[in-house]
């Protein structure tokens, strides 16, 4: 029996908050912020839709019929990469520097080009990220890759979208692995204790960041062949079978 007891894992979130409690958010910019190889989807909309179409780029469509492709161009705007310098190739604008800015920080510079130009009066500029996302590692429900849907995306966003923590994830060690630069910055986060959440500089995510969810010991016990090591208590009966076996043969 004393080697068959185990200790129950804690497994809810939040265990440190009572009713009506205040939690602080960590001071960091939670918008997201463009870099190179960063996608962006833009559309200008404006009451010409023919001038406005000149500053969209084309969807590139494929149409299969009767042994042959034909590509045909509908009305929208494809996906524009963010080159090493920091920039877009607009049309008829040129070059436009979007590094470092948010999704609302590009709509109104490129709102306030075509206007100063001339270009189109009273332009409504949508941008929306195109291949921005974060992956969900370990013991989640669904891992995989997940797309940004909007900003101010929260670490429990994250593993809300990811099926949550198995009940084998270990809740009180959440890593997040961010990109800064050619680095990575790793943050570790207690699920358990709000403080340890909401403090968090990485509560809020960043594009290319990693949640991983590691598992508990009886998870990782499960990895082993027939799950027997020296932690499980197979292996002690095992060998405190052996041992009776050995020294009926010896002593009998």
């Amino acid at each position: 029996m004393f080697l068959t007891g185990c200790k129950t894992p804690q497994v809810n979130y939040f265990s440190d908050l009572e009713n009506g409690q205040l939690c602080n958010v960590a001071q960091v910019n939670a918008l997201i912020h463009l870099r190179p190889e960063d996608q962006i989807s833009i559309v200008v909309k404006s009451k010409d839709p023919l001038l406005s179409e000149l500053f969209n780029l084309p969807i590139i469509a494929n149409r299969i019929g009767y042994g042959q492709t034909t590509n045909y161009y509908s009305s929208g705007s494809s996906a524009y990469t963010v080159d090493c310098n920091g920039e877009i190739d607009f049309p008829v604008v040129g070059k436009v520097k979007v590094e470092g800015l948010s999704r609302e920080e590009v709509a109104a510079h490129i709102k306030y080009i075509l206007v100063t130009r001339n270009l189109v009066q009273d332009p409504v500029v949508t941008v929306e990220y195109a291949n921005l996302g974060f992956s969900v590692l370990g013991e989640v429900g669904r891992p995989g890759r997940y797309s940004f849907d909007r900003d101010r995306l929260t670490l429990l966003d994250a593993l809300s979208m990811a099926g949550d923590l198995s009940i084998q994830g270990k809740r009180e060690n959440v890593t997040v692995i961010r990109e800064q630069g050619v680095q990575r910055m790793t943050y570790r986060i207690n699920m358990l204790y709000a403080d340890s959440i909401y403090s968090s500089p990485a509560f809020y995510l960043q594009q290319n960041d990693i949640v991983y969810v590691e598992p508990n010991s009886y998870r990782a016990r499960q990895t082993t062949v027939n799950g027997n090591n020296v932690r499980s208590t197979a292996f002690w009966f095992s060998l405190a079978s052996l041992l009776m076996t050995l020294s009926v043969l010896i002593f009998k």
